[in-house]
C-alpha cells in the first residue's frame, strides 16, 4: 500500500533521514519506534509532503503512485489522513465544526470500508457527542486526541498516519486509545503509528520497525521486540 524507498531528508543543510526504507501493507498496523530527535516525525513530514523538510532523493510510493513532489493536499487527497502531533485541531471552531470541515464522503474515497461521518465517528468516540457543541479551548488533553483521531477519520482515509497519539496522556486514556486503534485496525484500516510508548505500539501492531539517527535499525514482529531486551535497552533506552 505504502512504500518508502531509500528516502534521504534535509532541513537546510541538516540531513536528519538518511536511506530510510520501510513498506506499509493493506490491512496492517505498522509502528516505528525510536527517541526523540530520531526522525520519526521527518519521515511522516515526507510522506505528506509538509515542507520543510525536503526530501531530496528516494521515492514514496502511495498503491504505485508517487508521492513525492505532490502537494500535501493532493496527498491527502489519494486517501492518507494524518493525526498530527499535538493534535492542532482548532481551537476557536466547536467539535461538530472540527469535524465537518474535514469531512470527506464515501463517493469520494471509495474505499470500501468503514464509512466515517458524524454518527460513526460519536459511536467511536460517545465523549465527542456529549461535547459537540464545546469549542476546541474547552477540551481536555484526552478529548482533544479524540477529536484529532475523529477528525482525520472524517476524511475517510485509505491510510491512517498516527503521530505519537499517546503523548501527554495520563496511563487510563493510553489504555483507552489502544482499545479505539483495535478498534480501528478490526475495521481493516491501515495504521502507521509513530510512537514512543513501547506498551502501546506492542499491543497494536502487526509488525515493528525503530528508528535511530534517521536510520531505520530493527524491523520485526512485536512478540520478537517484547522478548529482546537487549535491542529494547540499546535503542529505547527500556
Amino acid at each position: 500500500m505504502l512504500e518508502v524507498q531509500n528516502v534521504h531528508s534535509y532541513y537546510g543543510g541538516a540531513h536528519v533521514l538518511h536511506g530510510v526504507s520501510l513498506v506499509i501493507p493493506d490491512r496492517t498496523v505498522v509502528a516505528l519506534l525510536g527517541r526523540n530527535g530520531m526522525g520519526k516525525t521527518t519521515l511522516l513530514r515526507s510522506i505528506m509532503g509538509t515542507a520543510p523538510p525536503t526530501v531530496q532523493s528516494g521515492s514514496i510510493r502511495y498503491q504505485g503512485e508517487e508521492l513525492l513532489g505532490q502537494p500535501p493536499f493532493k496527498i491527502a487527497s489519494l486517501g492518507l489522513g494524518l493525526v498530527p502531533q499535538g493534535r492542532r485541531i482548532f481551537p476557536s471552531l466547536t467539535v461538530v465544526e472540527n469535524l465537518t470541515m474535514a469531512s470527506r464522503s464515501e463517493t469520494e474515497t471509495g474505499n470500501g470500508r468503514i464509512v466515517w461521518d458524524l454518527d460513526r465517528v460519536y459511536e467511536l468516540f460517545p465523549r465527542l457527542a456529549e461535547r459537540k457543541k464545546h469549542f476546541g479551548n474547552q477540551l481536555s488533553g484526552g478529548e482533544l486526541q479524540m477529536l484529532a483521531i475523529a477528525r482525520a477519520l472524517m476524511t475517510n482515509p485509505e491510510l491512517l498516519l498516527m503521530d505519537e497519539p499517546s503523548e501527554g496522556l495520563a496511563p487510563l486514556l493510553v489504555q483507552n486509545l489502544r482499545d479505539k486503534i483495535l478498534e480501528l485496525k478490526a475495521s481493516g484500516l491501515p495504521i502507521f503509528l509513530v510512537e514512543q510508548n513501547l506498551g502501546l505500539a506492542l499491543a497494536v501492531a502487526d509488525e515493528v520497525y525503530l528508528m535511530e539517527s534517521g536510520q531505520i535499525v530493527y524491523k520485526g514482529h512485536p512478540e520478537e521486540l517484547a522478548a529482546d531486551d537487549e535491542i529494547k535497552y540499546k535503542y529505547l533506552g527500556v
